[in-house]
């Protein structure tokens, strides 16, 4: 049976790119819902999936994240992952919709939920902002803020894989360091009218297919600072070129919970990789496994994939939390998803 994908918000649901393309859990929302209640929940899906991987943003209420801990500490399971994302609301539902793509794949729980991290660093995420004056999850200089109270002022902000703002509207706008490999765009506008994205990065980017639109998460002027944006996400879309990436990437053992992993910390318990693993980290000045750059060659690329071992700080997802042993176990090829439980109340849905 596949991995659940579990989130801790309908922004984080976007629709399938396929049919074979699971359903996401949405767990309900601490204030809505009885410890016991989500005790129930999650030990329904359990039952059903085996193992869940909950994705849940940085973001998101400290509330949120304390109801994780608590009911994984509850249940005292070692088949619950807790992975959390730096991503923007838009960028961490494409996070999430890759997950959901690879989870009905052949992946163990364990290299699941590592490769969240993976994939953020292929994930361009960024907005057009008609203000950055109360923007503080991107880097911003005095400048900028001071140019933020001209009138008609527009912002190109790019949080991940590496922030960078930029002004727009004057001679020779500057454009934003983009993704060398082919992307498709993901759009959802605001309240600020404007097509730069389509104009200024489809043809920069060299963009793939049309633009696709989604609506704006609830999240994201809270995230941005400002309900006056147009937000957007370059990704990765297609499933062969996201198993070959995972897949390429040299896998170990978590020498805490016996869970398999690639990169250097465990997506289920946060044990670092182990110096007596050897060099198979995607981060930490570990070198990369050999092949997974290469994975991007079967996409109709600009150039080469960045490496591996340079996946920041900003845009990158840990696990948390500890758990006892358990190992892994190997899932089934790619098929259809099953549905939720009867009487749940977890809402396992894709938004039409």
């Amino acid at each position: 049976m596949p991995t659940a994908i579990a989130v801790t918000s309908t922004d984080l649901v976007l629709p399938p790119t396929d049919p074979q393309t699971p359903n996401a859990a949405v767990l309900p929302a601490p204030e809505t819902r009885s410890l016991d209640a989500s005790l129930a929940d999650m030990q329904q899906l359990l039952a059903r999936y085996g193992s869940v991987v909950v994705v849940c943003p940085t973001s998101a209420p400290a509330a949120v994240e304390r109801r994780l801990h608590a009911v994984r500490g509850l249940l005292e399971s070692d088949r619950i992952a807790l992975v959390r994302t730096d991503l923007p609301p838009l960028g961490a539902a494409v996070l999430v919709r890759q997950l959901r793509q690879l989870a009905a794949c052949d992946f163990s729980p364990g290299v699941l939920a590592s490769a969240a991290r993976l994939l953020a660093h292929y994930i361009y995420a960024g907005a057009v902002l008609g203000s950055v004056s109360r923007l503080d999850r991107v880097p911003v200089s005095l400048s900028s803020h001071l140019k933020s109270w001209l009138p008609g002022a527009h912002f190109a902000v790019l949080a991940g894989p590496t922030p960078q703002i930029v002004r727009l509207g004057g001679a020779g706008d500057q454009l934003l360091a983009g993704p060398e490999f082919a992307t498709q765009l993901l759009v959802a506008r605001g309240q600020l009218q404007t097509d730069w994205p389509a104009t200024a990065l489809v043809p920069a980017w060299q963009i793939q297919g049309p633009v696709q639109e989604a609506a704006l998460p609830e999240a994201s002027p809270g995230w941005w600072g400002t309900g006056k944006l147009v937000e957007f996400a370059a990704y990765l879309p297609d499933l062969p070129v996201l198993y070959q990436l995972v897949s390429s990437v040299r896998r170990e053992t978590c020498h805490w919970c016996g869970m398999e992993l690639i990169g250097d910390r465990c997506g289920f318990c946060a044990a670092p990789l182990t110096a007596l693993a050897g060099p198979a980290a995607i981060g930490g000045g570990a070198a990369p496994a050999h092949g997974a750059t290469q994975a991007l060659a079967a996409v109709p690329a600009r150039g080469m994939a960045p490496a591996l071992d340079a996946v920041p700080a900003r845009g990158a997802t840990r696990a948390l939390g500890a758990a006892p042993a358990h190992a892994a176990r190997p899932l089934p090829a790619p098929g259809s998803a099953p549905g939720s439980a009867p009487g749940s109340a977890i809402d396992p849905r894709t938004v039409p």
